[in-house]
């Protein structure tokens, strides 16, 4: 690694530590014990296989290519780091960036079930961020829905030609914002509204949040492809190792 790399990864890495000592403030994950016991144990089931084929997907990426590690460490900070950023919303509640559309772009969705679920599991532990029996529900809307919508949005427009910068803000951008789609869907199967069922609530879920998500969606965008952009200049040959960039780029 040049000293470029490791100056690029030392600045990831203290920024990624001042936001971790913050202080704790409720966030959009859905908290400790608010979901039924079975609710937890469905999504976690439904979990289990992504998290198989992500332990399997990183695995053989760092076994063909071990200078690799420095960029996953680097989007599983990336996740860490704004999904710590809470941003105060309706209700007492609030709203936070997601950071999984970046690594899905780089390593794939399935690797980054496993980067989203580590992340939840320090933030639920360490900063009271989330919950453990909400774990699977979690994992399932942040680190599995959305990282698979913004993978194939990417891969979409790379196939129709369109700029790679546009389409990784799109990517990144529609998939936070389909995170909050599946967590709002989530908890109006939790609890339906009284009058109106299922479809009411989610509508009610939505739009607690989108008065703050939409902005968030969009600087989350900004955010995910200036950090490509970056990792372009400072860690291209890690970038063409795992396929993301050409030699010819």
């Amino acid at each position: 690694m040049s000293i470029r790399e490791k100056k690029f990864l030392i600045s990831v890495s203290v920024f990624a530590l001042a936001v971790g000592i913050m202080p704790v403030a409720n966030a959009m994950h859905i908290m400790e014990g608010y979901l039924p016991v079975t609710f937890c144990i469905v999504w976690g089931v439904i979990c289990i296989p992504f998290w198989v084929a992500g332990f399997m997907s990183i695995k053989k990426t760092l076994n063909e290519h071990k200078k690799a590690i420095s960029i996953l460490a680097i989007s599983g900070a990336f996740i860490f780091v704004i999904s710590s950023l809470k941003i105060p919303s309706v209700t007492g509640s609030c709203s936070h960036m997601t950071g999984t559309g970046l690594s899905a772009m780089l390593f794939g969705p399935a690797a980054t079930s496993i980067l989203g679920v580590i992340v939840l599991l320090f933030q639920a532990i360490l900063l009271a961020h989330g919950g453990l029996t909400s774990l699977g529900a979690n994992t399932f809307s942040m680190a599995i829905a959305g990282p698979f919508l913004s993978y194939a949005i990417y891969v979409i427009c790379k196939k129709l030609k369109v700029n790679k910068h546009v389409g990784i803000f799109l990517a990144a951008s529609l998939g936070d914002l389909f995170t909050y789609c599946v967590t709002s869907l989530q908890l109006a199967l939790a609890y339906p509204a009284a009058d109106g069922g299922y479809a009411v609530s989610v509508v009610k879920f939505l739009g607690v949040f989108a008065p703050t998500q939409v902005p968030l969606a969009i600087v989350e965008g900004l955010l995910t492809t200036a950090i490509i952009m970056g990792l372009e200049s400072y860690a291209k040959n890690e970038l063409t190792d795992i396929g993301f960039m050409t030699k010819e780029a």
